[in-house]
């Protein structure tokens, strides 16, 4: 069971200098500096339920919606989208976790609906 208030996951940049902040209830992902200066905040409707958060090696953002059934891709500063990767229609019910695996070239999801992954080729 997913249970998140107010922080549900956090994630570091690459460079250590950024820390991202998926809000389940607010809807909203927030990018903070290190020592805790708001620096932006995204939000957006595929945005529900923001729950399972990673970094990539190169800076992007990753962030599942759990109520919206999606993850998307956001810019290292935390202000706009730069794609949906997969949403329902790919299959994802009630993501909760992401991950990228620079070894595979794959973005892996766990569902939380039925404690299952699926895996995403990207290029």
């Amino acid at each position: 069971m997913l249970l998140c208030f107010a922080v549900c996951k956090c994630a570091v940049s690459p460079t250590g200098d950024r820390l991202y902040i998926s809000s389940f209830y607010q809807h909203k992902l927030l990018t903070l500096a290190r020592d805790g200066t708001l620096l932006a905040t995204y939000t957006d409707p595929a945005l529900r339920g923001g729950s399972g958060l990673h970094v990539t090696p190169a800076g992007q953002v990753l962030v599942c919606g759990y109520w919206s059934d999606t993850v998307l891709q956001v810019d290292w500063k935390g202000k706009s989208k730069l794609a949906t990767l997969a949403m329902e229609r790919d299959g994802l019910w009630y993501p909760d976790a992401v991950c990228y695996s620079s070894t595979t070239s794959s973005i892996i999801v766990r569902l939380l609906s039925d404690n299952n992954i699926l895996v995403f080729r990207v290029e």
